[in-house]
């Protein structure tokens, strides 16, 4: 028997695919689904610093309206329809998650500022949650902005709630910082016990006929896998911190990919949204009989196979890879035009 087990951020996990931050997991039915097929834990759907503020502004204001009318006041309340969790809804649904399943639970809050991020940390930590997911997003369009003041606000915003909750934190990261194993060295110094590798950065797209600038969301694709498997086999055994690969896994080669790069766990959402629920189980059958074809008697042991430190050549993951690879499709080119 194949032992699939592993730990992330202190907790023993009994499989490495974990279920990232998805609408999916907004009913009970979801995660009960989510927790038959295999998952080995839920991060539940973010907490939005935006949307609390407008909510709480909001609130504020309909308070100090006058009320001498009731139809008049009904007319006040801001309608917050496009809001699917508020927190008092977002903290229930949490509790209710736990009550329901038997895996652990992740709160999730997308913050940029350290402020009022303390009090709703803590508010999740004793709702239930096992651990608490900062899935940070933060952009630099200020010129005067720079690199340096992003990261350190990244570490403020880390360091308020580490030392403010006793669950585990982990930091959902964006790929676009410079120097990411000396930022993630950081960010364990000021009491992150995990990072997820990476934030997707969706790009707003232009309509040309109406002249306006539009978001858009796409599901992932495998080929978004690549620069996570990068830094996650530079992270291990250079940085001790937990690392969870998010982006791109869609099948059992991508679980396999992301554990020898050097990450604990594999987060899936997209590929759910695209082949359902119980698509985790199917993975993890196909994870099992790679093992099994291979003589691997547990997940662990093949951790970290192909991380930069265990490999003999260094040069893929280093500037040496790039002239491989363009000196590569030169030659193949000239060969081809032969």
């Amino acid at each position: 028997m194949i032992d699939f087990s592993t730990n992330y951020l202190g907790l023993k996990l009994k499989g490495p695919i974990v279920v990232s931050s998805t609408p999916l997991s907004e009913t009970i039915d979801g995660v009960r689904r989510m927790e038959d097929a295999g998952a080995a834990a839920i991060v539940l759907t973010s907490l939005f610093e935006e949307q609390l503020d407008l909510e709480s502004k909001a609130l504020d204001e309909d308070l100090s309206r006058g009320t001498d009318s009731f139809a008049e006041s009904l007319g006040y309340l801001p309608d917050l329809s496009d809001y699917r969790m508020t927190q008092d809804v977002y903290l229930d649904h949490l509790r209710q998650v736990k009550a329901a399943v038997k895996i652990p639970v992740l709160g999730s809050l997308n913050g940029a500022t350290a402020g009022g991020w303390v009090r709703y940390a803590k508010d999740i930590e004793q709702a239930g949650a096992d651990a608490i997911e900062l899935n940070t997003y933060a952009l630099a369009t200020d010129k005067h902005q720079t690199s340096a003041e992003l990261e350190a606000q990244l570490l403020a915003l880390v360091a308020a709630v580490t030392s403010a909750v006793h669950v585990p934190v982990a930091v959902k990261l964006s790929q676009s910082f410079t120097s990411v194993p000396n930022l993630v060295a950081r960010l364990k110094d000021v009491g992150a016990r995990g990072v997820v590798l990476f934030n997707r950065f969706y790009q707003p797209d232009f309509d040309i006929e109406s002249l306006e600038v539009k978001p858009t969301l796409h599901f992932s694709t495998p080929s978004e896998l690549l620069p996570r498997l990068h830094w996650a086999a530079i992270l291990y055994g250079n940085v001790n911190i937990d690392v969870a690969v998010s982006g791109g896994v869609h099948s059992a080669e991508d679980v396999l990919k992301s554990i020898m790069a050097g990450a604990n766990i594999a987060m899936m959402a997209s590929a759910l949204h695209i082949h359902g629920i119980e698509h985790i189980g199917r993975v993890l059958s196909d994870v099992q009989y790679w093992l099994e074809r291979h003589e691997y008697t547990s997940l662990g042991e093949m951790r970290g196979c192909l991380s930069r430190r265990s490999v003999p050549d260094t040069s893929p993951y280093d500037r040496g890879n790039y002239i491989k690879t363009l000196s590569s499709y030169s030659l193949r080119q000239t060969v081809a035009a032969f």
